[in-house]
């Protein structure tokens, strides 16, 4: 997908502000490829998944083996950590990342077959403390993005020492619906019938809005692993609902899943996912590492922005910009402007050869805080008039008193959008 110059102030202000929240929280950033073997994603993500079975980008090498474009981030992580020897590090890990993913999927509001991804990974704690630490991270971001209306949605799927009685009273409640599923959920009756209840199909929802609930099939530490957590999410105020239908697409999920709802962004209105997956080290190679974690997408964190009235004023935007008549105010204009960028200013003048009418347009179009006009008169007095673009007023100002006036002017900006943002 494409992002234009005029979309991408928004992308560059979600992505710094997710760093700074991150790192706040004590996460380091990693980075990997887009391309994996394909066997991780079947191993890791759950062969009987819709991501494996019907969403991967998925060709051969030149020498025959099988690679995928990453769906998702968390098994490339955990595939790095085992690879590079790092799951005897200090505990617990905590790593982020920004991404792009790529699943074969319908496009909609919200949903492309190229997105791209905030995610957090948390290794070596076996402790309901860091689900909540990874929910209130994640609460965090929304709430410096402005997104007011995103929703907690919390569940507990349970581990595999009370998942296989679970299964079974899936198996039987949907067993009595064998001739009205679709055709995917008839064959996920027997491989995997907790997928069921993730299905789009609406026969399907209605048909699992019926079915056992995960939390009613709980062993003791499952249950006592969820009450810790809802403790300690109202201990921090972060408001939830317990949602007994989600279990998340994927099927390294176990004990704790959670999803935030922004509404009034369409039909794709879940903003982050994320929950515990304690067996994937293992089952990928490593040891035995409990983890959690979640993924935010960038588009949709982009049209919820949107439905909450937040807007992003691009970096691009000059400070100065000179326009300039003759040669010599010419060479002028590129002399003070180097001087400004230097000192971290934006600054811009005229590299076309427009008329002076036709500067003062541009300079509006871009629009600069501030235009100063240089001819061979201003030269001569070594002073120039600065006009204020909001209100048009205008001041003389010595030419060699710029650097200090931008200097102080681009402080006191980035101030006040520091404290705006608290």
């Amino acid at each position: 997908m494409d992002i234009l110059p005029e979309e991408t102030p928004v992308w560059q202000y979600i992505e710094k502000t997710a760093r700074s929240v991150a790192g706040r929280f004590g996460f380091s950033e990693i980075r990997f490829p887009t391309f994996e073997s394909t066997e991780l994603f079947a191993r890791g993500v759950g062969d009987t998944t819709d991501v494996v079975q019907k969403e991967m980008y998925t060709f051969t090498d030149r020498e025959g083996r099988s690679f995928t474009l990453r769906p998702e981030g968390t098994a490339s992580v955990v595939r790095s950590l085992i690879e590079n020897g790092r799951c005897s590090d200090t505990m617990p890990l905590r790593l982020y990342y920004l991404i792009n993913c790529f699943r074969y999927e319908k496009p909609q509001a919200g949903r492309s077959r190229e997105f791209f991804q905030f995610g957090t990974e948390v290794f070596g704690s076996a402790s309901p403390l860091t689900d909540a630490t990874i929910i209130s991270l994640a609460h965090t971001l929304l709430s410096e993005l402005g997104i007011g209306q995103g929703s907690l949605h919390i569940n507990s799927i349970g581990c595999p020492a009370c998942r296989p009685a679970y299964r079974e009273a899936l198996k039987g409640y949907f067993s009595a619906y064998t001739d009205t599923l679709c055709e995917t959920c008839r064959s996920r009756l027997e491989t995997n019938p907790m997928r069921i209840l993730d299905c789009k199909s609406p026969v399907c929802r209605e048909i699992a809005a019926g079915a056992p609930k995960t939390i009613d099939h709980l062993c003791p530490d499952c249950a006592d692993h969820f009450a810790a957590l809802k403790t300690y999410l109202t201990a921090e105020k972060i408001p939830f609902t317990v949602d007994t239908s989600i279990v998340r697409g994927l099927d390294y999920y176990t004990r704790t899943v959670f999803e935030f709802i922004a509404e009034g962004i369409g039909a794709q209105s879940t903003v982050c996912g994320g929950g515990r997956y304690d067996g994937l080290v293992r089952e990928l190679g490593g040891p035995a590492l409990p983890a959690c974690g979640f993924a935010m997408g960038i588009t949709r964190l982009i049209l919820a922005m949107e439905a909450s009235g937040v807007k992003i004023e691009s970096d691009a935007r000059p400070l100065l910009y000179i326009a300039s008549m003759g040669e010599a105010a010419k060479a002028k204009a590129l002399e003070i402007v180097a001087a400004l960028r230097r000192r971290g200013i934006s600054a811009d003048c005229d590299i076309v050869g427009r008329s002076l009418k036709a500067q003062m347009k541009y300079a509006d179009k871009i629009a600069a805080r501030y235009t100063l006009l240089l001819g061979d008169n201003e030269l001569a007095a070594g002073r120039a008039g600065l006009r204020r673009m909001a209100d048009s007023t205008q001041t003389e100002i010595a030419l060699d008193d710029l650097a200090e006036f931008f200097t102080a002017e681009a402080a006191y900006r980035s101030e006040a959008s520091r404290t705006e943002g608290l």
